[in-house]
């Protein structure tokens, strides 16, 4: 079986761009024969006015193969309650890596995501516990946690 992720979106080109750095991954080139996926959409009958500006990339791949393509699905609302599945960045190393380092190898990807538009919803530093994560937003506002 494949599968893919599908995040609806009110505007894919930004998250499309968030996402291939925050998880580096890269635009996934359009169905053969169509020099973009703006082609594709109206190839397969998508109405122009649908579609909007720009060549409507909206779909990132691994590239090592490894991980599940992303589709990010333009909707017309925008998101309005907390997510039901969010993805983890898992940066720290587990716990086999002393709590210090996991808490600057989160600290730093936080810094990195938040200049590339990601902001700061929380954290949880139980150090009794040996836990260390931070929640975030992407551009949209959709949350993810980096551990």
């Amino acid at each position: 079986m494949e599968w893919q992720l599908v995040i609806d979106c009110r505007e894919p080109s930004r998250l499309v761009a968030f996402w291939a750095e925050a998880l580096r991954y890269r635009p996934q080139p359009p169905p053969d024969g169509h020099p973009t996926w703006r082609d594709w959409y109206l190839s397969v009958g998508i109405p122009a006015e649908e579609l909007g500006d720009g060549d409507c990339a909206d779909r990132l791949e691994d590239p090592t193969g490894g991980g599940p393509r992303i589709w990010f699905q333009p909707v017309p609302e925008s998101k309005a309650v907390k997510n039901r599945l969010h993805i983890d960045l898992k940066v720290g190393g587990g716990r086999g890596v002393p709590l210090a380092d996991r808490r600057s190898r989160v600290d730093a990807e936080v810094a990195r995501l938040t200049a590339l538009g990601a902001r700061v919803l929380g954290g949880m530093d139980a150090p009794d516990d040996d836990y260390y994560s931070v929640q975030l937003a992407d551009p949209e506002g959709n949350e993810f946690c980096v551990v």
